[in-house]
C-alpha cells in the first residue's frame, strides 16, 4: 500500500553528541511536512556505560553503580544544554529526564533480583528513553512538530528479557492505533530502537544492537513505502574498511544477500531486520548521515539475479564448543534433538554447526554468559570443550584467491563450504620463533 510514510532509523554514532544531533535536525529539515517515523538509538556508546552500570549493581556494588550513572546523567544534560545553547534546560525537559532517571536510581539501590537479564533490560533501556527526549525537544525548537512516542506502549514482547520475541498481532494493533493520528496532525513522529515490554509493562530489549529491528517493526506495521538506515558509510560495502582495504559500495542489493551477509556478521544491518520488510516488499535504503546527498544502497527484492562481487563479514567474539558423549559412543539424534532443545531455550545465536561420528561442533556468538549456561547444562551427560576469542569469516560469491588471502596468519579450526558461501573459523597462528 502506497501512503507516502517512510520510516528511518539513526543510530548511536548520529547523535553522538550536540553537533551531531544538529546534523540529524539539518537531515530531517529536508522531509519536513512529509510522513515520517523515525528510530533513535542511545547516544553514543551509552549502552555500553550502562552496561558497566549494570555489572557494578550485580555485584552489590551501590555506591559504584550510582556514580557511573550520574556520569551518564550529567553527559546527557551536558549535550542538552549545549543543544539549547542555554545556562538551564526547558523545564519540561529537564523533568522528563528526571522522571526517566529516577526508576533506574531507585532499582540500583535494591538488591539484584534473581534475574540479572530482567535487570539488564530494565537499566540499559534508560538509553534510549533519554536521548529520544532530548532529541524529541531540539526538533520541536528548531520548528519540526514531534510527537514522543514510547515504543514500550507499541511493541509487545513475550517475557524473555535481552532477547524478546515480538508478539506481531497486538504489536501491530497498538502501532496502527498509536501512530496515524500524529502523522494526519502533521507531526513527525520519533520514537526509540531496541526496547519494548511485555504484557505486565516490564521493559524488554531486543538484542544488542536491535534498533534497526525497531525500526523495521514501525515499517512492516505501517505498511511504510521505504525504511532508512542512516550510518557513518556511504550504503552498504563489500567489507568492513576498519578491516580492509579496497573495499567498494554496493549500488543495489536483494534482500536474500542481506539477510546471508547480516546474519554472518555483516554490521551495517540487524540480521533480524530484513524479513519483516522482505514479508511487504518495502525497499531498505542505506544512507549516510555524513553525505546525505549520496545515492546509498537500496535493497529489495528485484534483485535476485543480480552478479555480485566477493562480500566479505567478520564476527569477532565468538565460542566453538565440542560437545561428545562421555563414553565415546554416537552422537544420534536424540542427542542433536537435545542439544536443539537447549539452544532454542537459551536464544544462542547458531553461525556454524558440524558433527562426526562423535563430537558435535558449534560456533555461537559469544556475547554474554549464555555459552556457559549451554555447557553447564550439558555437564551431566556430556563432555564439553570450548575455544574462545574466535573469529567467523564469511565470504559470499568466494573465490579461491579470496579464501585463501583470508587464510594468512589464520590458524582454522571449522570450515564449512556451499556453492555460494565459505565460512571459516579462525584464530590468529601462534608465530614460532627459531631459537
Amino acid at each position: 500500500m502506497q501512503n507516502g510514510l517512510q520510516v528511518f532509523k539513526f543510530g548511536g554514532a548520529s547523535i553522538k553528541d550536540a553537533d551531531a544531533i544538529r546534523n540529524v535536525a539539518d537531515i530531517l529539515e529536508g522531509f519536513k511536512g512529509l510522513p515520517l517515523v523515525v528510530v533513535i538509538s542511545a547516544m553514543g556508546k551509552t549502552t555500553n556505560a550502562l552496561e558497566e552500570v549494570v555489572k557494578k549493581y550485580q555485584a552489590h556494588q551501590p555506591v559504584e553503580a550510582q556514580e557511573a550513572l550520574y556520569a551518564i546523567k550529567d553527559a546527557h544534560l551536558s549535550v542538552a544544554l549545549e543543544l539549547f545553547d542555554d545556562s538551564s534546560l526547558p523545564s519540561d525537559l529537564a523533568d522528563q529526564l528526571n522522571d526517566l532517571m529516577v526508576p533506574v536510581e531507585w532499582q540500583i539501590e535494591d538488591e539484584p533480583s534473581d534475574n540479572p537479564d530482567f535487570d539488564y533490560d530494565q537499566i540499559v533501556s534508560l538509553g534510549e528513553l533519554l536521548s529520544t527526549r532530548i532529541v524529541a525537544a531540539y526538533l520541536n525548537q528548531r520548528g519540526i512538530k514531534t510527537h514522543w512516542l514510547d515504543a514500550r506502549d507499541a511493541i509487545l514482547t513475550d517475557d524473555i528479557y535481552r532477547e524478546g520475541w515480538v508478539q506481531w498481532p497486538e504489536t501491530e494493533s497498538r502501532i496502527k492505533s498509536l501512530v496515524p493520528e500524529h502523522i494526519k496532525a502533521g507531526e513527525l513522529v520519533l520514537t526509540q530502537g531496541f526496547i519494548g515490554s511485555t504484557t505486565e509493562l516490564h521493559t524488554t530489549t531486543l538484542g544488542r544492537e536491535g534498533s534497526d529491528y525497531t525500526a523495521a517493526i514501525f515499517s512492516y506495521c505501517l505498511d511504510a513505502d521505504r525504511m532508512s538506515i542512516w550510518k557513518d558509510v556511504p550504503g552498504v560495502l563489500t567489507a568492513d574498511p576498519r578491516k580492509f582495504k579496497n573495499v567498494s559500495k554496493l549500488d543495489r542489493l536483494s534482500y536474500r544477500e542481506a539477510i546471508e551477509m547480516t546474519y554472518y556478521g555483516a554490521k551495517v544491518i540487524h540480521p533480524k531486520t530484513i524479513k519483516p520488510l522482505q514479508n511487504k516488499s518495502i525497499p531498505l535504503h542505506v544512507r549516510s548521515f555524513i553525505e546525505p546527498e549520496g545515492e546509498g544502497t537500496i535493497i529489495s527484492d528485484a534483485l535476485e539475479d543480480e552478479a555480485y562481487p566477493a562480500m566479505v563479514a567478520v564476527e569477532d567474539r565468538q565460542a566453538l564448543v565440542h560437545v561428545s558423549t562421555r563414553d565415546f559412543s554416537f552422537v544420534a539424534e536424540q542427542h542433536i534433538k537435545e542439544f536443539f532443545d537447549l539452544i532454542a531455550e537459551l536464544r544462542l545465536q547458531v553461525n556454524m554447526i558440524q558433527n562426526t561420528a562423535i563430537a558435535f561442533n558449534v560456533v555461537f556468538n559469544d556475547v554474554d554468559d549464555k555459552v556457559d549456561q549451554f555447557c553447564a547444562r550439558l555437564k551431566a551427560k556430556y563432555a564439553t570443550v570450548t575455544d574462545r576469542e574466535l573469529q567467523l569469516i564469511t565470504i559470499r560469491h568466494y573465490t579461491n584467491e579470496t579464501v585463501d588471502s583470508l587464510k594468512k596468519g589464520k590458524l582454522v579450526l571449522l570450515e564449512g563450504r556451499l556453492p555460494k558461501t565459505v565460512q571459516m573459523v579462525v584464530k590468529e597462528q601462534p608465530v614460532l620463533v627459531r631459537k
